[in-house]
């Protein structure tokens, strides 16, 4: 299973998320709802660093259970709020598709720092 946690204040504002683990749909390299997990995961962080410049770091290991994570060095832009608004949107439509036994999506408070 692939797990997704989002990390957000009170007020709404994003400051990491985090996606690690395989969904195991089915055999490696065929299994395309990872695949669809992978490609919105990455495609968000890429337009978070590359078109909107966001403060970022990024730590990411393919190999060891499929780990990414992207924390906001400080607080993301109007348009940067909307880009993970839009991940999560497509990582809920991935989810209602195919069932929580192979993605599950968490979103957590935490405190303004």
């Amino acid at each position: 299973m692939t797990k997704v946690q989002i990390f957000q204040t009170k007020a709404g504002i994003y400051r990491s998320f985090q996606c690690k683990g395989h969904t195991e749909y089915t055999m490696e390299g065929e299994d395309i709802v990872c695949a669809g997990v992978s490609a919105i995961v990455i495609n968000t962080i890429n337009c978070l660093e590359d078109l909107l410049h966001e403060n970022l770091r990024v730590e990411y290991d393919e190999v060891e259970g499929g780990y990414i994570v992207c924390n906001f060095l400080s607080d993301p832009t109007e348009k940067g709020q909307f880009l993970v608004d839009c991940m999560i949107h497509g990582l809920e439509w991935i989810q209602g598709q195919y069932g929580k036994k192979y993605l599950e999506l968490d979103l957590k408070e935490v405190d303004v720092c």
